[in-house]
């Protein structure tokens, strides 16, 4: 085996690694989606968002260490971007699914991932890949009265897919720019300073000690194991293939739940699972 092959070999297992991180990033924020929502009905939307993203900072910076000291402008501009992203990414996407189904307001947050992968993607699937699952996306919101029923759930849903999609192009430079996962660790630590203030709000008037516990503990499934995931997938991923690789969200938020919030599928929105599938295999591949 020459050089170039074993270059090659080496590359499609960063990707191959890549993808499966991505994937199982994907499961953990659903599972902790789905698990959270008796917790958010304690200790209010933004006050587990907090929570959660103090926890999880907490524990990063405690295990990564990072060198504060060593770091320059640039650098702490894009964590503390990436921070910002996160928090209002995360805030409103846990606002959203309190009062819309959970495959909704994850087909309505893709469309951040989607516009990424139309803007960034080359090559002939550029455009095909993004409009197979824009067509899954479309399925998978059909039926549903909720469009006109519940505007505030709907708007944060949109809300989040803009800082999904910061969120992606965001990462990518964050890690090209630290070692490790030094720049995840500041980043989170910014998030939760940026959820501070509308959190600490929330907990002071709907405080509960085990609800308090209970949502530290949810932060390994949301968002410390699919951040910490996502960040190193997108060092082999270009943020093209990973806005569409991350087009089976939906359809993992809208299994999670049926399964878990005993939250119906028709015919049409498993069509739309189907889609989105699809695409991210051609994508994938």
């Amino acid at each position: 085996m020459d050089a170039v092959q074993i270059e090659r070999s080496s590359e499609s297992k960063q990707t191959l690694t890549a993808v499966g991180l991505t994937l199982a990033a994907m499961i953990s924020i659903q599972l902790g989606a789905a698990i959270s929502k008796p917790i958010m009905q304690q200790l209010g939307t933004f006050g587990t968002t907090f929570v959660r993203l103090s926890f999880a900072a907490i524990i990063l910076l405690i295990w990564i260490r990072p060198s504060f000291r060593s770091y320059n402008r640039s650098q702490w501009l894009s964590a503390f971007s990436l921070g910002a992203s996160m928090a209002f990414m995360t805030m409103c996407f846990f606002a959203a699914i309190e009062t819309i189904p959970l495959g909704l307001a994850v087909a309505i947050e893709f469309m951040g991932p989607l516009l990424v992968a139309t803007l960034y993607g080359s090559g002939k699937f550029r455009l095909i890949c993004p409009m197979i699952a824009a067509a899954g996306i479309i399925c998978l919101t059909s039926g549903s009265s909720l469009w006109g029923n519940d505007m505030t759930g709907m708007l944060f849903a949109f809300c989040a897919a803009i800082g999904w999609g910061a969120y992606i192009i965001l990462t990518k430079r964050a890690g090209e720019k630290f070692h490790g996962l030094e720049g995840l660790a500041v980043s989170m630590m910014f998030a939760a300073l940026v959820a501070l203030p509308v959190g600490t709000g929330q907990l002071y008037t709907n405080f509960s000690t085990e609800a308090f516990i209970m949502a530290g503990l949810l932060a390994l499934l949301t968002p410390l194991i699919p951040y910490a995931f996502e960040f190193m997938a997108l060092r082999n991923l270009k943020p093209s293939a990973f806005g569409i690789l991350v087009s089976l969200e939906p359809a993992i938020g809208a299994t999670v739940g049926f399964l878990m919030l005993h939250q119906a599928l028709s015919i049409v929105q498993i069509a739309g699972i189907a889609l989105v599938i699809t695409a991210s295999v051609i994508s994938t591949r």
